[in-house]
């Protein structure tokens, strides 16, 4: 399988994102060239059991009762860690405080769990909001994964047409609707396996709705792999 010549895109240059010694972005301990010390990240708090398909929690990583229901459009859903304290701390930093620092650092955090996919695409911001934060996270996590594992990133694959509500304000019942026809694919994706990219998987209606327009395009297979996955109260 190949696609377009303009459209996979791979940077070469991750390794320079950790050249100069940091402090711990948790506890300011001196770090070396990592964002977080070796104590900060051994203590970050594990994912239980879970779905293979939403990875929520589930008894002998079963796939749930909800999806076994109400199948979403999405295939498999990778996390790293759950959505918890420190985790969101460090998220939080990275998105609203620009620690772009940890970008490599969730890329390296991602790159086991990454499959074997035709193709990377990283979860789209509107316009909009990227002016009003100056950078796309999920882009920023997913071009230093696909340094890592030499994966094509299509940068192009799937836009957002049109500005939604943030979906962290939204009760759950409200974001699918937020986000229905919000996205656009570009790209012919015939029979690809396609990993979606983002930092923080909530109740999935945004990544179920990028992976119905996807599948609209030809798209196989669509993998939501992510930094981290909120659980149940």
């Amino acid at each position: 399988m190949r696609f377009a010549q303009n459209e996979p895109f791979v940077d070469t240059n991750f390794a320079l994102d950790a050249l100069l010694p940091q402090n711990c972005v948790l506890c300011d301990s001196p770090a070396a060239r990592h964002p977080l010390c070796s104590a900060c990240e051994a203590a970050l708090p594990r994912l239980p059991e879970r779905c293979p398909v939403c990875a929520m929690p589930s008894n002998g990583s079963l796939i749930c009762g909800s999806c076994l229901r109400k199948p979403p459009a999405f295939d498999a859903t990778l996390a790293a860690l759950p959505y918890l304290f420190p985790v969101d701390r460090l998220i939080g930093a990275f998105k609203f405080h620009a620690r772009l620092q940890l970008a490599p650092w969730f890329a390296a955090l991602l790159a086991p769990l990454l499959p074997s996919v035709d193709a990377l695409i990283a979860l789209p911001l509107h316009r909009t909001r990227i002016a009003e934060r100056g950078f796309n996270q999920a882009h920023e996590i997913a071009r230093r994964l696909a340094s890592r594992t030499r994966t094509p990133l299509l940068i192009r694959g799937l836009t957002r047409t049109r500005q939604t509500d943030e979906q962290s304000r939204l009760p759950p019942g409200e974001r699918e609707r937020n986000v229905r026809g919000a996205f656009h694919c570009r790209s012919s994706l015939s029979g690809k396996s396609v990993a979606l990219i983002d930092d923080v998987m909530t109740t999935g209606a945004t990544l179920n709705e990028c992976a119905k327009t996807l599948k609209r395009s030809g798209a196989g297979r669509v993998v939501n792999v992510v930094i981290a996955r909120t659980l149940p109260d």
